[in-house]
Parts: structure tokens; sequence; C-alpha cells
């Protein structure tokens, strides 16, 4: 439970680190709390997101990963970044994020940042 909880805080710092240095992925609410409840929301969404969808993507792509030696992922993120932009309309969050190259960057951010995160965290169940 306390690694479902350190995963979700990592998302969540690395979701606010993209929002923060890209302008094109906005997280648009009233109050500061409300913002951060958003935020964990969308980190949750995220997360389930890349636990569900992510790894059949990445087991389709798999030829195009060894073709492309390994670059491919930045796009498998992107797309993966789409997908909970999308899903967070339909859920009507305020998180958007603004086209594909947006989503690049903004994929090849939250990776770094959350594997910091991670590295930084406990990780103990």
């Amino acid at each position: 439970m306390k690694n479902f909880v350190v995963k979700t805080i990592a998302n969540a710092g690395a979701l606010a680190v993209a929002i923060w240095l890209i302008g094109d992925i906005t997280l648009e609410d009233g109050s500061t709390g409300r913002k951060a409840l958003t935020l964990i929301l969308v980190a949750l969404l995220f997360g389930l997101v890349n636990f569900v969808v992510k790894p059949v993507v990445q087991l389709l792509t798999f030829p195009l990963f060894i073709l492309t030696l390994g670059l491919i992922t930045l796009v498998v993120n992107a797309l993966m970044l789409l997908l909970t932009s999308w899903l967070a309309g339909v859920l009507d969050l305020s998180f958007h994020v603004e086209g594909f190259w947006t989503a690049v960057l903004g994929g090849l951010i939250i990776s770094i940042v959350s594997w910091a995160l991670n590295v930084a965290l406990p990780d103990e169940d």
C-alpha cells in the first residue's frame, strides 16, 4: 500500500513539474486545494493508464522498439499522456495536454522527474 502511495505522489509531482514547465499542459481549476485534488486524481488516472494500457502498447510496438533502439518509448509515453488528458476531459477534470509534440516533451519530463522522485522517496511495502 505504501508503494502505491509513493508512486502516486511521484506521479503527481512529475505532472506538476510538467505543468509548471510547459505552457500547453494545463491544470485549470479554482483554489490551490482544488488544484491539488485534481492533480492527485490525474496522477491516479495516469498511473492506471500506465498500468493497464501501456504494457499492451509496448508489446504491440516491440518490433519498433528494437528497430528504433528504444526511441519509440518517447512516442508511447506521449500517447499515454494524451490518453490521460482525454480521459481527464471525459471525467470532467481540468487537465489538458495540447498536441502531440507537447505530449512528447511532457512525457520526457514526467519520466525523468518520476524516476528521480521514485529514487528519492522510500518504496517499502
